[in-house]
Parts: C-alpha cells; structure tokens; sequence
C-alpha cells in the first residue's frame, strides 16, 4: 500500500474544461473592466457643451467650479436627470422668468420639493447668497448639447 504522503505529487489530472472555463471568465472580466474603464475615460457630450459654454462665457468659470464643487453634480446633470433635473431642463423652465436667477439661488440655499414631482432638494445654507446666485446664473446658462452646437 502507498503512504499518502508519497502520492501527493501525483493529483488526478482536471478536466480540461475546468481551464477554459476559468479562462473564459477572467477574459470576461478583463473585457468588462476596461469597458468600464473606457467610459470613465471618454469626454461627455454634455461635459464637451459645458466647456463649450465656459469658452464662450469665460466669467461662468468661476460659476461652473461652484457647482462642480459643490454636492450638486451627485443629483444633477448637464442634460441628464440623475436624482433631480439637468441643468438644461432647469434653464429651459425657468430661463423665461425675469426673477430666474435670485429664485434658483433661494431654492440652492433653502431646497425644494414638489416642484419635479417627489423629488426633495435639500437645503445649502453653507453656501453664500452670492455664491448661490452664480452658480444660479451657470445654471441657466446651460443648454442641450444640440442647441448648444448650433
């Protein structure tokens, strides 16, 4: 009888299929990490009319690294509704009123609700009236990538 010590250099071969399949799977997972990874790295069309807007407007620089600097971007896109509205869907309801921009910069300050269905905003008193009013005026600012081409 052999010692069980003797045979441990000698496992029972695996079947083949087990390889390829751990093979398959790390190939899979290689390919979906650097999908992932490509997107990260790709320029929005929305990031692209943002900074098409700076390089019109340069005094919305200023403006524009508030909101990004801000937690607005986390419920907030340009043209995308994330949590709450994008930006170009808040410049085309309010951009028509007179009073737009010191409105947008009280409900920065002191949230909302109910206004975009049950979706709550919550208040910003951190930030400055002043501070509010320009990123306020950046806001509508923003247009949809297609107009903003044009």
């Amino acid at each position: 009888m052999t010692d069980p010590i003797d045979n441990e250099e000698n496992y029972p071969p695996r079947p083949r299929w087990i390889g390829w399949l751990i093979g398959l799977v790390m190939l899979a997972s290689a390919l979906g990490v650097a999908n992932i990874g490509w997107r990260i790295m790709r320029v929005s069309t929305a990031e692209k009319a943002a900074d098409a807007l700076v390089a019109a407007k340069p005094e919305l620089a200023a403006a524009r690294k508030l909101v990004e600097g801000a937690d607005c971007m986390r419920c907030h896109g340009l043209d995308r509704k994330f949590v709450g509205p994008g930006f170009t869907e808040i410049a085309q309801k309010y951009g028509s009123q007179a009073d737009a921009q010191s409105y947008l910069a009280d409900k920065i300050r002191s949230g909302s609700v109910g206004v975009w269905g049950n979706v709550i905003m919550p208040r910003h008193p951190q930030i400055s009236e002043a501070d509010a009013l320009q990123m306020a005026r950046w806001v509508l600012s923003a247009q949809a990538p297609s107009v903003a081409a044009q």
